[in-house]
This record gives structure tokens, sequence and C-alpha cells, in this order.
């Protein structure tokens, strides 16, 4: 009987990346979880998915070229495989670009695009040898198409350039069988949210994780084997 699948999920022991987790162990997948720096989350990420599928959790720095590619030959040799990368790695710095900072700058850059190029470079050769594979990157609310929005500059700049890398590899790994798919993430339940971002969406709701995940999981299914390059917006038609 052959092996399940193995799911490597960047950001995997919260959030989006956890329920990800979870919802990819209903279909059969082992799962590697990298996580920066909070063990305590992943421990508790590993308590509630043993005995539902075989899960590996490792601290790794994935802005780090050489770390993401020591963390990826570890799962590797521990799984035998990698079906599935998730890059759902994606610091956060909201504020005017004249504010930001050098160190603002160096977060947001590795963390958004330097860990998704370093993850995919050390992912897809593996990928390629075994006969394919699946890569979801995350973007963000404006990623597909440059909406601007204060605050934010750096950040959206950088999910339009993982946006534009996911089309570009989608593009040269077709051939060895290696889609590579976007989910952009709406506004995600979160406290404090002012009603007049909720009156604008036409769900009239927030999202939440699972349906971001539920997204995930439907790109890396056979249901979507013939789906490449694409890019779903999980944002309750936000804009429509």
């Amino acid at each position: 009987m052959s092996a399940p699948p193995l799911a490597l999920i960047t950001g995997g022991t919260r959030g989006v990346g956890l329920a990800t987790a979870h919802a990819l162990a209903t279909d059969g997948y082992d799962l590697a979880l990298l996580y920066l720096s909070d063990d305590i989350a992943a421990a508790a990420a590993r308590a509630a998915l043993q005995g539902a599928c075989r899960v590996m959790t490792l601290a790794a720095d994935v802005s780090n070229k050489a770390e993401a590619a020591a963390t990826v030959k570890r799962v590797r040799e521990q799984f035998g495989r990698i079906d599935l990368l998730v890059n759902n790695v994606g610091p956060f710095v909201p504020k005017p670009l004249l504010e930001t900072t050098l160190d603002d700058y160096e977060l947001q850059v590795g963390g958004n695009l330097g860990s998704t190029v370093f993850m995919c470079q050390a992912v897809l050769p593996i990928m390629r040898t075994q006969g394919g594979g699946h890569i979801v990157n995350l973007g963000s609310l404006n990623a597909e198409m440059a909406r601007g929005a204060p605050n934010v500059a750096l950040y959206h700049a950088l999910k339009v350039a993982v946006v534009s890398l996911s089309k570009s590899l989608a593009r040269s790994e077709g051939p060895y069988n290696v889609r590579v798919n976007v989910v952009n993430p709406g506004m995600i339940t979160l406290e404090g949210t002012r009603e007049s971002i909720v009156d604008s969406i036409p769900l009239q709701r927030l999202g939440t994780a699972h349906e971001v995940a539920n997204a995930i999981r439907w790109l890396a299914s056979d249901e979507a084997s013939y789906v490449t390059g694409a890019v779903i917006n999980v944002n309750g038609g936000l804009f429509v």
C-alpha cells in the first residue's frame, strides 16, 4: 500500500495554516507544519492533529534561503516525498511607506516574497523528480489586481509579486506535472473590524480561516487536476 501524500505548510500551526492542516488531514494527507518560534502553538497543533495523520512540526525561518533548504531536506528525509507545498507565511506591517523602517522592509520582503521563492526553489526539484506535485501560494486582498490602499503599499506590492511568480511557475513547471495556484484571502475574522468594512462586502460578513482552507484544499485535490496558474479570491465578493 502506498504512503499517504505529504503536505508541507509554512505558518502551519495557527490561523489559515492550521485550518488548512485540519482540512488536508481529513483528505488523507500527512503533514509537516513549519513555524517561526511559538513552540506552545506548535505543540497544541501537533496534539490536535495526532491520530488523524502523521504530523511533524519544525521551527524554521523560511525567509532564510539556507534554512528553508535545510528544512525541506529534513521533511523529505522523514516522509520520502513532498506532494503539496502551501506557502502561508506573510508578515503584515501596516504603516505609511514614509514611516516604514529598514527592519519593517526586511521582515515583509523576506517573509512574503523571499520565503515563497526559497521554499519553491527547495521543493520544485523534489516534485520534478517524483513526477509531479502542487504548490498553493497565499496572496492578499488586492493581489490579483493591483488596487491602491493606504498604509499597505509594500505588503500589497509583494503579494502582487507572489501572484506574478506563481503564474510564471505554472508555465515553467506544467511540463513536470507540477501545478501552481494562488489563494487570495479577503477580510478574515478579526476583533475590532469596523462595521463599514463589513457593509462593503456583498455577503455582509467577514470570512473565516476555514473558508480559505477549503479553497486550498480544493486546489490540492484531484478535482482541480486541470487547474494551474489560477487565482481564487476568497473575499465574499468584495470587488465584484
